[in-house]
């Protein structure tokens, strides 16, 4: 099969090469997958790029959690019904060395979720990671319903799956933005009021729009917390998933304690399969209602894989994918 890999870290257009390797084969309890489109997410990349003095888990990485394909083999264990069902995949290369972007990944059978016959392959490969962390991030201490959920970062990917599920749960949403092209895309996902964070003060506007807020789903904790301070009620929750601005933040433990703030932190990656599970059938449930929107696409090919690493370090507003099988695109 053809491949994008890396051996060891460092700048993409440095350490990704594409060659041949070995068609692979499903072991216990796997799936092998034709790929259609491969997701790239910031997580993919920051895991490539370094620090390049770190040594990697495996000789050879290929690199990318998430993505979409077609069932084409089954190992033992895996109900036979499986070979040809179309299939959206998360968490492909956690733990494990090969992910998405190649012509098969093998990837266990609980990874390899049902795709709705609506929804196509290119965005089957946008969900994965981003949509799940948005379902933990919102639905994890419980129920939202008749809250308000404030989504930070909105456009993002994981934003904007959180804004829709949401809405689909029967939050009232408010999101911050940081440009009119993000706000049309946050509105186009429901959102009910949006905030534009560098053209105005966002807790006042917050609080003049929603009141406190119930619920705070937050891309940058260190960044933000000030402000959640300002806008969230006593017993809220804040759900974090990331803090790039400070990757060791200081926690203003007695503020967050003396509110009674339950603070969720969320990564994809070591959640229960229960958790999963649930995440998996509650995405699903929302898709099949037709209503998703989804990230604009930022298409590459196989041959690209660089520039399509390059696309999501430069911050691309929307979804970088790699579509990987020709035959499989249009489906």
């Amino acid at each position: 099969m053809r491949a994008g890999w890396y051996e060891k870290r460092g700048p993409a257009e440095a350490v990704l090469q594409l060659g041949a390797m070995p068609d692979p084969t499903p072991g216990h309890a796997e799936v092998r997958v034709r790929i259609g489109f491969s997701g790239v997410n910031p997580s993919d990349v920051k895991r490539r790029a370094g620090p390049a003095t770190a040594a990697i888990p495996f000789p050879r990485v290929i690199p990318n959690q998430d993505g979409a394909g077609i069932i084409d083999a089954i190992g033992a264990g895996v109900d036979p019904k499986r070979v040809g069902e179309r299939v959206w995949l998360h968490s492909t290369c956690w733990g494990r060395p090969f992910g998405t972007g190649a012509e098969w990944a093998v990837t266990p059978d609980h990874r390899a979720i049902k795709l709705p016959s609506n929804v196509s392959l290119a965005a089957g490969a946008s969900l994965g990671v981003p949509a799940l962390t948005a379902h933990r991030a919102l639905f994890g201490p419980g129920s939202v319903a008749g809250k308000t959920v404030l989504v930070t970062g909105g456009a993002g990917a994981v934003g904007l799956y959180a804004i829709q599920l949401a809405k689909w749960a029967g939050a009232r949403v408010i999101t911050s933005i940081s440009s009119d092209e993000k706000a049309t895309l946050a509105r186009q996902a429901g959102a009910d009021h949006v905030v534009n964070y560098r053209k105005e003060n966002v807790a006042e506007r917050v609080l003049a729009l929603t009141g406190p807020v119930d619920h705070i789903v937050e891309v940058d904790f260190a960044a933000n917390i000030a402000t959640t301070l300002k806008v969230i009620k006593g017993n809220g929750t804040l759900s974090t998933y990331a803090s790039m601005s400070d990757r060791e933040p200081k926690i203003p433990f007695y503020a967050l304690m003396n509110k009674n703030i339950n603070v969720l932190w969320v990564t994809v990656y070591d959640l229960t399969r229960e958790a999963l599970d649930v995440g998996a059938r509650d995405v699903n449930a929302w898709l099949a209602t037709g209503k998703a929107v989804f990230p604009p696409f930022h298409p590459f090919g196989l041959d690209d894989m660089v520039k399509a690493h390059l696309a999501v370090e430069q911050g691309a507003v929307g979804k970088v994918v790699v579509a990987v099988g020709g035959e499989n695109a249009g489906r």
